[in-house]
């Protein structure tokens, strides 16, 4: 389906991608459950919709820098193991993980930049505040990437302009709708969306990375078989 629709395969594939890593555990989620909670949906929605905006802007980054990478045989063959790695560890760290706070070798860095941004720019609107929060928060980067790179190096999305723009497209939909769901629920579910969902929440995807990351594994080991690495 791919080769014969890759522009519209690319939206899915980014809307399904983008929308699950929503789910995963982050200073976003968190945010909206306890502004919707006190400020409304409004309030909670315009956080989610300058986090959205900062993730497809780090999408486009991260499918444009894989552009030309891709082309090369030897590389994406390297790209796609370790895509398998990270999606594996990655996927039983969240499966597994009994709280929300997962460290993250990450979270000390995107402190300070997060900091020194809110200290410049002091923002006041909830739109500023989940774009800067997403752009400090190195994690997020670093997961696009990944994603990125698995999208590319599996040939879900295709190496050209327009499918890439549309996988782009997919992931800020699905970025977009996941925070107004979470937001919506928030303020009119009376506390019925709480940490503990998001933990169950964070559990579902932590299933759904490896199981793509045991398809990946699957795809690599028939390609050896078939010498086609």
């Amino acid at each position: 389906m791919s080769a014969d629709h890759p522009v519209l395969f690319a939206v899915l594939a980014g809307f399904l991608f983008g929308n699950a890593f929503c789910w995963l555990p982050g200073p976003i989620n968190l945010t909206i459950l306890n502004e919707g909670a006190r400020r409304g949906f409004r309030w909670a929605f315009l956080i989610g919709l300058g986090a959205a905006v900062m993730d497809a802007i780090y999408c486009a980054i991260s499918f444009t820098g894989f552009a030309q990478i891709f082309e090369n045989d030897m590389i994406r063959a390297v790209m796609q193991v370790g895509s398998f790695v990270f999606l594996l560890l990655l996927g039983c760290k969240f499966l597994f993980a009994s709280s929300l706070n997962v460290p993250n070798k990450l979270d000390a860095a995107s402190g300070r930049i997060e900091a020194k941004l809110e200290e410049k720019i002091h923002p006041r609107s909830p739109f500023l505040t989940g774009f800067l929060r997403v752009a400090a928060n190195l994690g997020v980067l670093a997961a696009w990437l990944i994603l990125a790179a698995t999208l590319m190096s599996e040939k879900w999305v295709d190496n050209s302009r327009m499918a890439r723009a549309a996988c782009v497209g997919g992931i800020f939909v699905g970025t977009v709708l996941w925070f107004f769901i979470l937001s919506f629920t928030v303020a009119r579910g009376h506390g019925k969306f709480s940490q503990q969902t998001l933990l169950r929440l964070q559990h579902i995807s932590g299933l759904c990375l490896l199981t793509t990351a045991i398809f990946v594994g699957l795809e690599i080991a028939w390609r050896l078989s078939k010498h086609q690495f």
